[in-house]
């Protein structure tokens, strides 16, 4: 079980910048980034033994990130494509 947070801005180092300038002018991508960060708070405090949860709470959490991620990930590659 890994107990390393996965933060966004670590998921994707390449685009940091793009990530930020998303979030300030796009209040949907902004909501995603917060819901994002809060199922991995909840995620790394259920690994760290901080409040734990059982395996099935557990693969539910993990599956919620990994979507809000790919509904992340997209909206920079869209963005990306729309140019500087």
């Amino acid at each position: 079980m890994s107990n390393t947070p996965h933060e966004i801005h670590e998921e994707f180092p390449e685009h940091v910048e793009r990530i930020r300038d998303l979030k300030g002018k796009n209040a949907h991508f902004a909501r995603l980034l917060d819901a994002y960060h809060e199922v991995n708070r909840e995620i790394h405090r259920a690994e760290t033994n901080v409040a734990p949860t059982d395996d099935l709470h557990m693969a539910g959490m993990r599956k919620k990130r990994l979507a809000l991620k790919d509904e992340i990930f997209a909206m920079i590659l869209k963005e990306a494509a729309a140019g500087p």
